[in-house]
């Protein structure tokens, strides 16, 4: 078949092609257009928040604010000691130890980064203008360059693979273990429907008032015949919120253990180890077998946090340094094991008899106390171990995320 081609029909042909190529680049403009004035918007999260292009902005003021948190005197290299801490060692190098893991600089082929052993030795370098802590093992092998940072040059090892001895014992703790190590396990947070249930001590064999380890027990309450040993606890301080009045718990003081020998009404048990003296009406708790994660390094938390101080245990007082407060903060407001709070004296109400002869009554802003971290967390409260104090910590002070 043939088909003649006439001019107006050429003309015709180019005028469309002309038209489909105008309305592709129009489009083309178009969408560029709204890719460059419009920010890009993820899927919007299970949390329901929704991320966007400006999110970048964070991390800047993040590391502007690691790099103004160097000290000015740092040591341009640190030996690690036995009897360092994480925390103490952070606070050679930064005026906000929190900081540390932002400058540390993590090995991916080490299973936990943040382990530091005696003998290492650490050092401070800029690497893009960002601050980082280099660690060198002794005795192991590697291949040594000069890095430049704002002292002067530096020498950096690369590691090599090589077989370490030490076992994990060995690494330095990350803040004095032995301050809070009775407390990872014991005393316990209880509700008070818990502790009015609970199986109770109702005598002895040869009825002693205070009963002690080996002595034969007789209980009263309903044990579960599936589970032999108990925790023995007494009941310890009302745990009260000081704004609501809620009572948010009591504490449970350990006393020792258990095991049950004979079920019935009263069963029979023999105390199997005491830490203190064993009273009647002692209540038994199924003994605690969760594991506690002791190896943490102190951060801020993710919200912001505002309690108070509720319960100072073993203390009259009030408590300083590495000694323990409990706070009326917990899991429920998302405060986890390593979080640091800042403590405030709550400022006091005076008179000002000064202003043109008028009696003014003024309340005087909160002076900061000391700084906790938060090393054991229930529903409603948390145990905090104090990192730093500049005066007496009391009852009732107010407690907030650091600024």
């Amino acid at each position: 078949m043939k088909i003649s081609v006439t001019p107006d029909r050429i003309h015709k042909i180019r005028t469309s092609i002309v038209t489909l190529l105008l309305v592709a680049v129009l489009y083309g403009c178009s969408s560029s257009a709204t890719r460059e004035d419009t920010a890009y918007v993820e899927p919007e999260q299970e949390t329901g928040t929704i991320v966007t292009a400006n999110e970048p902005n964070a991390m800047v003021n993040t590391q502007q604010a690691v790099a103004a948190s160097v000290r000015v005197a740092h040591p341009r290299q640190y030996i690690v000691k036995a009897g360092d801490t994480l925390w103490d060692i952070a606070n050679l190098f930064l005026k906000d130890p929190w900081f540390w893991p932002e400058i540390w600089y993590q090995n991916p082929q080490v299973k936990n980064p943040h382990l530091i052993y005696p003998g290492d030795v650490l050092s401070l370098i800029y690497v893009d203008g960002q601050p980082r802590i280099v660690v060198s093992k002794p005795g192991q092998r590697g291949t040594t360059t000069v890095v430049s940072d704002a002292a002067g040059p530096v020498p950096v090892v690369k590691l090599s693979p090589s077989i370490r001895t030490k076992t994990i014992e060995a690494s330095i703790d990350t803040i004095p273990g032995d301050a809070i190590r009775q407390f990872l396990t014991k005393p316990r947070v209880i509700a008070k429907e818990e502790l009015q249930t609970a199986p109770y001590i109702l005598g002895s064999d040869d009825e002693h008032l205070i009963l002690g380890q080996g002595n034969q027990i007789f209980i009263r309450g309903e044990i579960d015949k599936e589970r032999v040993r108990y925790t023995v606890v007494r009941k310890g301080a009302e745990l009260v919120d000081p704004d609501t009045k809620e009572v948010l718990g009591y504490e449970a003081i350990y006393a020792g253990e258990t095991l049950i020998t004979s079920y019935g009404d009263p069963a029979t048990g023999e105390l199997t180890f005491t830490e203190r003296e064993v009273l009647y009406g002692d209540r038994l708790l199924p003994t605690d077998k969760s594991k506690i994660d002791n190896l943490f390094f102190p951060r801020l938390p993710d919200r912001d946090i505002q309690g108070r101080v509720i319960h100072l245990p073993d203390a009259l007082f009030g408590v300083a340094k590495l000694q323990v407060a409990v706070v009326n903060r917990g899991s429920r407001e998302g405060l986890e094991s390593g979080n640091l709070l800042a403590v405030y004296t709550k400022g006091k109400s005076v008179y000002d008899h000064h202003n043109k002869g008028k009696k003014v009554e003024l309340v005087l802003p909160d002076v900061r106390s000391g700084l906790i971290m938060i090393f054991r967390t229930f529903d409603h409260v948390s145990y905090g171990l104090v990192l730093e104090s500049t005066r007496v910590i009391h009852n009732h002070d107010i407690v907030r995320t650091p600024k």
